[in-house]
């Protein structure tokens, strides 16, 4: 056993001792991993012990490993994670790999330890938002893990499992294009993502091998998909049979140079490994002239998923139930930006409303106060231990205007996105101006006689239209219910209704080079049942708007959705944030669709929404609680936004 414990020892100096400026082992390439001898480098001075691949090793509580007879064999350290020879390791517990590990864990203790865990493992295949479980983001920076590991995602209803599902399979065996990241302004990486391309080089774990210890080697990027990437081992050439796919914001994907550094070896794949007998000039060859992450990159995606919204924050938001009015709501958990809001009443928690921390549909509280908006009075008159009001400058910002010159008035009509049916633009009405900008809009034919389903649109939001948005960009425009003079002519209409146009130079005409284009994949919103996230493809594009179809599901589900939308994300950004993605209706599904689809879509919205549009009398009847408040409008002294014309075809 002396001389076993001695040939390890000389074995793990003389690897440490030998790794060149690539994280190599000079002479690896001289032991391949079915023991067999071959020629060493031409570069090395000395024949480098090698590591036999039949050693057995086994597994024990995820720490230490030992043979078979049940002498000690190899550790992890605790602070790093690195593997190594136990008798090699520091202290009377091989607990560190060294001195500094052990001093580093000292000073940091719990933090740097899951750190160094979080950093340490791959990510995973299929991240999942599990019915009441506690989530772990595990590809996250700690100051994430902290913050989601406290929280819980509960749901009304069991998360639907995506066995089977791949996004790298999907594009791959369709050929498809994903939409980049550069796309999503709001999402991880989304405003820093820099020059991330095919042929960039990376460091990553080296799966084509058969080493008890965890090793690197280095890849290409062959094909981008929103945070994913498909690589192929240096060495393959145009062998394709080896290529895998992986988020490149994942733990397990370093710069070049990270393994020298960090004292990690880069082996060659089992595969290809008798192809050249000098990997260092090899790599050497491949690497001058070519890009690699930036030094900072998994610093910045650690930044980048920090949120400002924390649990017990109290907010104003929609009334899932009342489209017209908001109520108190307290943020129960935070998954990649998206908060689950629960309303303030709800005892047992179950009354909750999912939506992005830049939604439009959220405000700090006093936000409807100002603004002379509906408000619902929580019947709790206390704020509960704990609960605190979310800072104002945590919303999202609206563009400023100013109302007092030309502006929105009541009764003038427009076209806008129907609330309640999202696949729709609808003959609208503005039903009232509030302050900052602010309009009460009703869908013409579908309104209750109080105004109890009007919503909330600012001026600026790029939801609403001039009269002749869809006829001019070959839309199909939803007339009033009930409105028998078809084709629908605006002309007619407005004659007929004695009412006005809303002036086109009112609306917001920005349209900002989005990067989308048609067919893209990426994962989005179902604003219907806005807790689930769907793979899903863009169809249409209309200056800044766009129309999302959800991949497997009618074309009627589809939602007219802003190209810079806060619930539209890049392929990858569920496993990136350990959210659940919804794949694709399989074709039972799809079958049933075709056969019941009027039964499905009414059930799919009322199900979905929480709220439908009632009858007056119903409205009335739930509105008699004596909870309802309308403060007066505020005043505003803001700029006005500029004016085009390209929106609208003049009639006679």
């Amino acid at each position: 056993m002396e001389n076993t414990k001695d040939l390890t020892e000389h074995s793990s100096r003389s690897e440490r001792k030998r790794r060149d400026s690539f994280g190599m082992f000079d002479g690896y390439d001289s032991c391949s991993e079915d023991t067999s001898s071959s020629s060493s480098s031409d570069e090395s001075e000395e024949e480098v012990a090698p590591l036999p691949s039949s050693l057995p090793i086994i597994k024990n509580n995820g720490q230490v490993y030992t043979y078979p007879d049940g002498k000690s064999g190899m550790a992890t350290c605790e602070m790093c994670g690195m593997v190594g020879v136990r008798d090699a390791f520091y202290s009377k517990t091989k607990r560190f790999c060294s001195v500094s590990c052990s001093r580093s864990y000292s000073s940091n203790s719990k933090k740097a330890s899951i750190l160094a865990r979080l950093q340490g493992k791959p990510p995973t295949k299929k991240a999942k938002v599990l019915q009441k479980q506690p989530l772990v983001a595990k590809l996250a920076a700690y100051a994430q893990y902290q913050a989601t590991l406290q929280n819980q995602v509960k749901t009304k209803t069991a998360a639907v499992p995506v066995e089977g599902f791949s996004w790298g399979n999907y594009i791959t065996s369709n050929n498809l294009t994903a939409a980049p990241v550069t796309c999503f302004k709001h999402a991880p990486m989304g405003t820093c993502w820099g020059d991330i391309s095919e042929g960039v080089r990376v460091e990553v774990p080296n799966t084509d091998c058969s080493l008890p210890t965890k090793v690197f080697w280095i890849a290409g990027i062959v094909k981008l998909a929103g945070y994913n990437v498909l690589l192929r081992y240096e060495g393959f050439e145009n062998d394709s049979s080896v290529d895998f796919w992986c988020n490149v914001c994942g733990s397990d994907i370093h710069p070049v140079g990270w393994c020298a550094t960090s004292g990690k070896p880069l082996v060659p794949p089992r595969t290809i490994q008798h192809k050249y007998t000098n990997w260092k000039a090899f790599l050497v060859k491949r690497l001058t002239g070519a890009k690699t992450l930036p030094p900072d990159f998994s610093q910045k995606v650690s930044e980048s998923m920090q949120y400002p919204f924390k649990p017990s924050m109290r907010v104003e938001v929609v009334d899932k139930t009342h489209l017209c009015r908001t109520r108190v709501a307290v943020v129960d958990s935070v998954i990649g930006g998206r908060l689950r809001l629960v309303y303030e009443e709800s005892e047992d928690k179950t009354d909750d409303f999912w939506c992005h921390m830049y939604s439009p549909l959220i405000h700090h509280i006093g936000w409807s106060r100002s603004i002379g908006h509906r408000f619902k009075r929580s019947d709790i008159t206390k704020k509960q231990d704990g609960h605190y009001d979310a800072p104002p400058h945590l919303f999202a910002k609206v563009k400023e205007v100013d109302p007092s010159g030309e502006w929105f008035k009541e009764g003038m009509k427009l076209e806008a996105i129907d609330p309640l049916n999202l696949s729709a633009i609808c003959v609208a009405t503005i039903r009232k101006v509030l302050a900052d900008g602010y309009l009460m809009i009703g869908i013409d034919g579908s309104e209750a006689a109080d105004g109890s389903d009007w919503f909330c649109y600012h001026a600026t939001s790029p939801s609403i239209f001039p009269v002749g948005f869809c006829e001019i960009n070959a839309i199909e425009l939803t007339p009033p219910r009930g409105y028998a003079k078809l084709p629908f002519k605006w002309f007619d209409y407005l004659r007929e209704t004695d009412s006005i146009a809303a002036p086109v130079k009112l609306f917001n005409k920005e349209v900002p080079n989005h990067g989308f284009h048609i067919r893209m994949k990426l994962e989005a919103v179902d604003l219907m049942e806005p807790r689930l996230v769907c793979v899903a493809t863009v169809t249409r594009i209309i200056h800044r708007l766009l129309r999302i179809h959800f991949d497997g599901w009618e074309e009627e589900y589809d939602q007219w959705v802003d190209c810079e939308s806060p619930d539209l994300y890049p392929v990858g950004w569920c496993q990136l944030t350990g959210y659940q993605l919804q794949p694709p209706a399989p074709q039972t599904a799809r079958d049933s669709q075709s056969s019941s689809s009027k039964q499905k879509k009414k059930a799919k919205s009322q199900q979905y929404k929480g709220h439908k549009k009632m009858t007056s009398l119903q409205l009335k009847e739930e509105l008699l609680d004596g909870e309802e408040y309308n403060f007066l409008q505020g005043a505003s002294d803001q700029e006005s936004n500029g004016s085009a014309s390209y929106y609208i075809k003049q009639e006679p």
